[in-house]
Parts: C-alpha cells; sequence; structure tokens
C-alpha cells in the first residue's frame, strides 16, 4: 500500500522574489514543482526544514531583522 503524499501547501501561492521561497509553504517553485517526484525521504528532508526557513524569513524581514 502507498503512503499517500502529504503537502505543506496551503493555497497562498506566492513566490517572494527576494528570497525564492513560497510566501505560503516556504518550498522553492523546484521543491513545488518536483514534489510528487520526490521519494519520502526527501520530501522529509524539506519538510523538517521549513519551520527554520520560515522562523529566517520572518527574522529578516522584520525591523529588528
Amino acid at each position: 500500500m502507498h503512503k499517500p503524499i502529504y503537502s505543506p501547501c496551503i493555497r497562498i501561492c506566492s513566490v517572494n522574489p527576494q528570497t525564492k521561497f513560497c510566501d505560503g509553504c516556504y518550498r522553492t517553485l523546484p521543491e513545488i514543482a518536483k514534489w510528487t517526484r520526490l521519494t519520502h525521504e526527501e520530501r522529509d528532508v524539506i519538510l523538517a526544514d521549513l519551520p527554520v526557513r520560515e522562523e529566517r524569513i520572518l527574522a529578516e524581514q522584520s525591523p529588528a531583522g
């Protein structure tokens, strides 16, 4: 039986031209484009990094950042 493919997409699909990450899910366009073709392990690595990306990007965009 196949494991379902989880997607972190929250339907805010806008890639920030400065960060090159989606403003909704924090994936890159290449990651989004090949998402269904990645192995579960490859997706897990990206998924684990998404909160780190979000935190870094939000910190850089804050006035104090």
